[in-house]
């Protein structure tokens, strides 16, 4: 039977037995109630009620910081890629730890998070940072949830930011030929070549290997990204991609696979030369001993090239790849092929990332409806 104490008017302190722990102590729950007598007997009912029924949750006593240390132990690292570990961990400490380590699990309120992400705002971070800042701690809580350590999660009632999508930038079709141009006498000129014809991600052609490569199907598979250290750009893994949907096969245009064929060529000559300084990963793209290339050097390349092609050195590499997909959706492509070459989950996605391409679409198709519908009548309509 719960104790009832009255301590003022209108407040009342509610204590009900929960059982013994593990070394025989008494435990209970002790909670401040506002209102009547009416009001305190009916919560102290319910906490008996779900203590009965196994489906009490005592609040959580350990600070944040405590449990954030868990959280990533036994439940992100052996979910998550090491990079996306490393990435958690690192948000976690820069925006997190510090203005809400302190707080107990229990104490935890919407509040206090809305004003970390008020804070945040407030010292010129982006709207995406902490968006993702509350996608990690919102998982985490969402865990303590899953664990009975919470009832609720506080993070799933703030406020967040709207973001705006970072403008694209892809080179339309004359640009493209003055960058492939100008690409044409560089080092790293078929790599460019190649990354615009396949839309793959930089991490993907810096991750392909020969083995991927079908030379004679003029095909590219897909199966592994490269992966380096945040801590220390020369160690590195080849890794999972990013979603099974990154998982692909891609035809490549005949003039890439001609390029192929004697970049193999040229890259078995090295092989040769550097004898026992060779590195052998199989890798397609890879520095004159066979190691990984430094994705700093092939932009550093790149920047070169967009200036020597007189093209702003805003670009980026990564836009390599939305050129690929935009002059695709230009040429009337159907969505659902561009999507499946760059490897995207759904073609919606595809679609809200290229909007700015549908306006051009839809007046080829209304073009197209002009030619069918009524170039063949042999009147106006209405005559």
């Amino acid at each position: 039977m719960a104790e009832i104490k009255r301590r003022r008017d209108g407040v009342w302190l509610v204590r009900v037995f929960l059982g013994r722990d593990q070394r025989g102590k008494t435990r209970y729950l002790n909670k401040t109630v506002h209102g009547s007598r009416k009001d305190a007997q009916s919560y102290a009912n319910e906490i008996e009620r779900r203590r009965d029924i196994g489906t009490l949750i005592e609040p959580g006593r350990m600070e944040l910081n405590t449990y954030l240390d868990e959280w990533l132990e036994n439940a992100a690292k052996p979910k998550v890629s090491e990079r996306s570990y490393a990435d958690y961990r690192d948000l976690l400490k820069r925006y997190v730890r510090d203005p809400l380590g302190h707080y107990r699990l229990d104490q935890l309120t919407p509040l206090a998070i809305q004003r970390l992400y008020t804070s945040m705002l407030e010292r010129g971070l982006s709207a995406r940072t902490v968006r993702y800042t509350h996608t990690v701690l919102s998982a985490a809580l969402k865990q303590a949830v899953r664990w009975r350590i919470l009832p609720q999660n506080p993070a799933e009632y703030v406020e967040l930011p709207h973001t705006t999508r970072r403008e694209m930038r892809a080179l339309s079709q004359e640009e493209a030929t003055r960058f492939l141009n100008g690409a044409k006498t560089d080092r790293f000129g078929l790599l460019f070549a190649f990354a615009m014809a396949t839309g793959m991600r930089p991490e993907e052609y810096l991750g392909l290997k020969w083995s991927d490569v079908d030379l004679k199907a003029g095909t590219v598979r897909v199966q592994r990204v490269l992966r380096r250290s945040r801590d220390n750009w020369q160690s590195w893994t080849l890794a999972e991609p990013k979603t099974p949907k990154s998982r692909r096969t891609i035809p490549l245009p005949n003039t890439i696979t001609v390029e192929l064929s004697h970049h193999k060529a040229r890259q078995a000559e090295e092989r040769f030369q550097a004898g026992g300084t060779w590195h052998d990963h199989g890798l397609v793209f890879a520095a004159p001993n066979g190691m990984p290339l430094n994705l700093e050097l092939v932009t550093q390349h790149f920047k070169s090239i967009l200036k020597k092609a007189g093209l702003p050195t805003s670009i980026r590499l990564y836009d390599l790849r939305h050129t690929c997909a935009t002059l695709l959706l230009m040429a009337g492509e159907h969505p659902k092929v561009v999507a499946e070459r760059l490897g995207h989950a759904t073609v919606t996605m595809t679609l809200d990332v290229y909007s700015h391409v549908l306006p051009t679409m839809q007046k080829a198709a209304t073009d197209k409806l002009e030619a069918m519908l009524f170039h063949q009548q042999q009147g106006k309509p209405g005559a």
